[in-house]
């Protein structure tokens, strides 16, 4: 197939995940066909030229992977996934209905999504995760690419994102900016102003591309100078128009999450007479090239035991610690994240003795969560992610969607309750508790001594989903022996 041939062929890919997107949300009676209109050529070019993933078997760990940050265009993300071949076509039309999984807003109950979006600002940080353990972990040559759109670009988490990308020099990792204008009630803040989003990308440490979002030959360029960029991650700013190709509804305000009701069969039928889907041949899907290490999983972690001697008091932040050690040792595939309170956590510890399986994310809460999810995608490694109890809060919402996202990380928050109390009430966690057990898919322990405290980890890399782990700063009494057995769901 020539140059010409694949960008004509992708043209008319774009305009059929246009009509998919068009009718299955007509179907649902609700949806964000608009938003998903300006993406279409983005996503043809990626999934039907540019990614390397089998979508008969789209958790391949060698595979390519995909984040729809702006998760409201589910729409044509399912239209590309059907199209790609991994589910009937037909079934789109089941979009947003009660019994079925393709939901408004994608989630991992798919098999071809690994996290769950739709809580705008989120996607890049995943992203950032997956692209960290690609490139530290599995040393892998697999690439990570995330679209997400300018309204989110609003969110503080977005930049932080940004910030680590380009810190820990993921150029395995190509962000692309749905520029299409318009957000859901207003324009978006820079609208169209491409320089300043250049600006503001080269900033943040990141190679900017600007292109056409709707030039097919443009993304296939941009696509191509991101995968040749070394030591930077790739932002690509794809300026597009809401609607795009819609006509009387392409750039206009007022259409975000609406149908096109009436104006839906004139539009599918001039977008038909494009496709051509009777003479339409879907290219090859890029095979998947890359090849990471087998991780052989224990069927049972075991820790050796606590050697607490009963006279002494210890902190459980100490003592959580020490197990985390002690869990390194016994498990090459846990990953130890903090947000610049090692020394105050004790995960220091764990840095000291593993220092490349230690990931310092500084004081952006939001951003570390999101990247321990991402690490957490796939089943290949199990994350602990550390800092003050009441600095857990910040990420509520990334706490909340890692839940949707069935994910197996481990938070731990050190310094809870009013024994810091020389401290101050900001940095005393007192909500942490009922919002952690609010929170569906997550397991919470409160260790109240050392024995118990260095179990609860031991616990935690065991159990196949998230698990909260609060400790206090202060020592306290060693209350069990070294060789208590405890369980989850049975207190003690």
């Amino acid at each position: 197939m020539s140059d010409t041939n694949t960008v004509t062929t992708l043209e008319r890919l774009a305009n059929l995940l246009r009509i998919h997107s068009i009718e299955s949300t007509q179907e649902a009676n609700s949806g964000h066909p608009t938003s998903c209109s300006s993406m279409a050529e983005i996503t043809s070019a990626l999934f039907f030229n540019v990614m390397r993933y089998d979508p008969k078997d789209p958790r391949n760990p060698a595979g390519d992977r995909f984040v729809l940050s702006k998760g409201h265009c589910a729409p044509i993300l399912y239209a590309a996934w059907a199209e790609a071949g991994a589910f009937p076509v037909s079934d789109l039309k089941n979009l947003r209905k009660l019994d079925s999984d393709l939901e408004g807003h994608p989630t991992p109950r798919l098999n071809f999504i690994d996290v769950a979006t739709g809580s705008l600002g989120q996607g890049l940080g995943f992203a950032c995760g997956m692209a960290y353990a690609g490139k530290y972990f599995d040393q892998s040559d697999y690439r990570v690419y995330c679209v997400l759109g300018d309204g989110e670009c609003s969110e503080g988490s977005v930049w932080e994102s940004f910030a680590f990308g380009s810190f820990y020099k993921l150029d395995n990792l190509c962000a692309v900016i749905d520029v299409n204008r318009l957000g859901q009630s207003d324009p978006a803040p820079l609208q169209h102003d491409m320089e300043t989003y250049r600006k503001r990308v080269d900033a943040f440490g990141w190679h900017a591309i600007i292109v056409n979002g709707q030039d097919v030959s443009q993304l296939l360029a941009a696509f191509k100078e991101a995968s040749e960029t070394k030591d930077k991650p790739t932002c690509i700013l794809a300026k597009t128009f809401k609607g795009s190709g819609l006509k009387g509804i392409e750039n206009e305000l007022d259409w975000h999450g609406k149908p096109l009701g009436d104006k839906a069969n004139e539009i599918v039928a001039h977008l038909r007479q494009l496709v051509k889907e009777e003479t339409l041949v879907r290219p090859q899907i890029p095979k998947i090239t890359a090849k990471v290490p087998e991780i052989k999983k224990d069927k049972q972690i075991k820790l050796a035991p606590p050697n607490y001697d009963g006279k002494k008091e210890v902190a459980t932040r100490l003592a959580h610690g020490t197990a985390l050690e002690k869990l390194g040792k016994a498990c090459e595939y846990v990953i130890a994240l903090d947000g610049d309170t090692k020394n105050s956590t004790f995960s220091i510890k764990f840095h000291d003795a593993f220092p490349k399986r230690f990931i310092e994310c500084y004081i952006a809460e939001q951003n570390m969560i999101q990247v321990a999810i991402g690490i957490a995608t796939r089943q290949r490694y199990i994350t602990f992610v550390h800092t003050f109890a009441a600095f857990l809060l910040r990420a509520a919402d990334q706490i909340r969607m890692g839940a949707i996202s069935f994910t197996r990380a481990k938070y731990v928050g050190s310094h809870a309750g009013v024994s810091i109390g020389e401290d101050g009430p900001s940095q005393m966690a007192l909500e942490d508790f009922a919002f952690f057990r609010t929170v569906p898919n997550i397991v919470c322990f409160y260790p109240s001594d050392a024995v118990s405290a260095e179990r609860a980890v031991e616990l935690a890399a065991n159990y196949d989903g998230a698990v909260y782990i609060r400790t206090s700063r202060p020592n306290f009494p060693i209350l069990y022996k070294n060789d208590e057995v405890f369980e989850i769901g049975k207190a003690k």
